[in-house]
């Protein structure tokens, strides 16, 4: 990862899971960065991170992703952000809307504002296979959040910043992950809840999540959405995997909850290139010398079944 070497990163959200793997990963790479900062605004999760890596080039800043003041001044000499920063607990969106809708659409506008006005060389969101053909808030923000991403590349002053997302589905693992709750109650003796036997998701380790956030940072040149070549399985299958004895309850499905997630919809399959491990998602003005790949069919679908 020579593109980071002596360069400045900072991670929004980042005491979260992804943010924790991204500084084992470049720890472990031996990237050499002259700072990592960690933006977030929960200091005890970054004491404990602090606590956790020891590493002389990690620095942590606390601060709201909705507060363009406090992010103008953790973006001073950044050169790469990745923006990892949402609330992302469906339920819990649909509960608290305007919470979800502060933080995921105002805060991301509030970071395309200040790394503009920062000259920030490059800014890399996170997405979710729940932005596409949203069907709960917190996918509806998403996909705000993209297209305000996508489209801030054309506020950039001679390609500066750089704008573009990484989208894609469940994390295994990683926190409020259905994996680590299957595995609680199956130590419990306790029944699964199963919200309908047909359900199923995409997964992707949080490690290969991570690696692609970093490769796709490396080759964006703007607007792009990355998508990674991901497995999926049904849920019940999951389970079975996670214990063949445990008991299974079928419940109702809870507001917003998809029985299968989607990572490209039907009008975005026209601008679909596939690019050997990922496809890319390019806007209908995107110049096409700059595209990479090949372009998908016209039947082409990535639905989790």
């Amino acid at each position: 990862m020579k593109f980071l070497n002596n360069k400045t990163l900072l991670i929004t959200g980042g005491t979260g899971s992804f943010g924790n793997a991204a500084v084992e990963y470049l720890i472990k790479n031996n990237a050499d960065l002259k700072k990592i900062i960690i933006f977030s605004r929960d200091e005890n999760k970054q004491f404990e991170m602090h606590n956790k890596f020891k590493n002389k080039s990690l620095r942590f800043f606390l601060g709201d992703v909705r507060d363009e003041e406090r992010l103008l001044l953790a973006l001073n000499n950044v050169d790469f952000v990745i923006h990892a920063a949402a609330q992302k607990h469906v339920p819990a969106a649909e509960y608290n809307p305007f919470e979800c809708i502060k933080t995921n659409i105002f805060g991301s506008n509030a970071l395309i504002s200040a790394a503009i006005k920062k000259k920030i060389s490059k800014v890399i969101a996170i997405s979710t296979d729940k932005a596409c053909n949203p069907v709960n808030l917190y996918g509806a923000t998403k996909l705000c959040a993209e297209k305000l991403f996508i489209n801030a590349n054309v506020y950039s002053t001679n390609n500066v910043p750089i704008f573009s997302v990484a989208r894609y589905g469940n994390v295994i693992a990683s926190r409020g992950s259905v994996i680590p709750f299957f595995i609680n109650k199956i130590k419990a003796k306790e029944e699964l809840p199963l919200t309908d036997k047909n359900m199923s998701r995409f997964f992707i380790t949080l490690e290969d999540a991570v690696k692609f956030v970093f490769d796709c940072l490396e080759v964006s040149k703007g607007q792009e959405i990355f998508i990674p070549k991901m497995n999926s399985i049904y849920i019940i299958d999951l389970i079975r995997i996670l214990s063949k004895e445990a008991k299974v309850k079928i419940t109702k499905i809870r507001p917003g909850e998809k029985i299968h997630e989607t990572l490209c919809s039907e009008g975005e399959v026209r601008n679909v290139y596939d690019n050997k491990g990922y496809y890319i998602i390019y806007p209908e003005n995107f110049q096409s010398s700059k595209k990479k790949g090949k372009p998908v069919a016209s039947d082409f679908n990535y639905i989790s079944n």
